[in-house]
Order: C-alpha cells, then structure tokens, then sequence
C-alpha cells in the first residue's frame, strides 16, 4: 500500500518560482503540510496565501539557502509549525551557463554556493532531525546536465554532478530508515532560463524554452511520486524530460 501525501510535512527551497513553486501547489493540493523557503518574501507570502486560500496548509520563512543559519531555521520552523519533518526538498537553483571564455567567476561561485553548499546546508540541518525522528526523505533537484555535459554549461553542469555525487553517497550513508531520492530535470519551462546570460545567450535558451521545455508540474509529479512509496521503498533517481529533448 502506498503512503498518502496527505498530512506529510514537507519543506522545500527554491519555492517561490518555477519547480519549487509547482512543488508546493501539487503537494498542498494533495494534503503536505508545506513548510516554503526562498529569498523573495513577497512572493513567497503570495503562495502562501495561494495556497491557504485553495484549501491547503502553508507556512512560509525567508530562506537563502547560502547561509548554515537560514537552512536550520527553515527546518526549525517545520518542527515549530507541524512537531516534525518529513521530507526536505533541496531545489533552490542558479543557472547563469556561459562559455569559460567570458570569465563570470562570480557567477560560477554562485552556481557552486547554491547547488553545492546550498544542498550540504540543508542536510546538515535536516539529517539530526530525521535521525532522531527515525525517519525522512532528503529530495534533491538535479538536472540532466549531470550526465550529459553540453557546452556552455561546463560550470552549472559540474555542480549539478555535486549534486548527484553528493545524493549518492548519502544514501549509502542513510541506513533503513531515511531514504535519498535524486530527481534530475531536463528542459523545463522556468523563469532562471536566460538569467544572468548575454542578450544574445538569453534568447536561444528563451526561444529554445518555448519550444520545447516541458512544465515544472512534470517534476512536481515526479516528486510526489518518490513522496508516497511505502516506508522501506527508496525511489533512488528519476529522470525527466521533454520527448524531444535529445
């Protein structure tokens, strides 16, 4: 028998656009308690209220997945609002893909500060809580480009392989009792496609993203079907992708 999504405690980072905002949407619908983290408060206390209003359960903390602190009091809020946590989904995202020439140093630390560090935050804060709970799910958001390196993404693409190396190990790591689900996105429809590119840059990938991206309700699903396996089931990696993405 499957578990329900319904009354699972389940903070997300990253949550106030794109796959983390579809993420909270899908999983309030279907009865998660969410706890919502991300840097913009106000749109992060429009989803809130989106939610709320739908029917659902929601709370939201401003959350920079860069600072050890902002992770543990995104965790701490969840045990505050709900005595517990049952699933931290690691999604925030920074992707400014640009050839190695034009030399966007900041850039690229940004990219490892959010995927590398960000994510070795989140389970620094969460993994004490589900040890001593005896249980819980680490959710992390990859990306295709962990396995298929295509330029200009050399930089976003090693720390998307963190990602995957990190997610690996720790569920060797994890024991019976926790499980560790990598779930990597192709092409989707996102506001982060274009960020932080040269004009000329942000168009291809914005006219490739309307041509072929796929939804973010597509990893929503995919998320929520890792959530409700039954205790013991680790849904260790799921792939997603547009068809026509090669």
């Amino acid at each position: 028998m499957h578990r329900q999504i319904n009354g699972t405690v389940v903070a997300i980072t990253g949550a106030s656009s794109g796959i983390g905002e579809a993420l909270a949407e899908h999983l309030a619908a279907h009865g998660a308690r969410v706890v919502l983290g991300a840097r913009r408060q106000q749109r992060l206390n429009d989803l809130v209220g989106r939610i709320t209003e739908a029917g659902g359960v929601a709370v939201g903390a401003v959350t920079d997945v860069t600072r050890r602190a902002d992770l543990a009091a995104l965790v701490e809020s969840a045990i505050e609002h709900y005595g517990r946590l049952d699933v931290l989904v690691s999604n925030a995202g920074y992707m400014a893909i640009s050839p190695f020439d034009q030399l966007e140093v900041d850039k690229w630390d940004e990219m490892i500060a959010v995927h590398v560090t960000g994510l070795l935050n989140g389970i620094a804060a969460a993994l004490p809580v589900f040890r001593r709970q005896g249980s819980g799910q680490f959710i992390n958001i990859g990306s295709t480009a962990a396995y298929v390196v295509k330029s200009p993404q050399g930089v976003y693409a090693a720390s998307k392989m963190a990602v995957k190396a990190i997610t690996e190990g720790l569920r060797q790591e994890s024991g019976p009792d926790l499980r560790v689900t990598l779930v990597s996105p192709g092409f989707t429809n996102t506001e982060g496609i274009g960020k932080d590119q040269t004009p000329e840059d942000a168009e291809v990938m914005i006219r490739t993203r309307d041509a072929i991206a796929m939804p973010p309700s597509a990893i929503a699903s995919a998320v929520g079907y890792a959530i409700e396996q039954p205790a013991g089931i680790d849904i260790s990696e799921i792939i997603v992708r547009p068809t026509v993405q090669a």
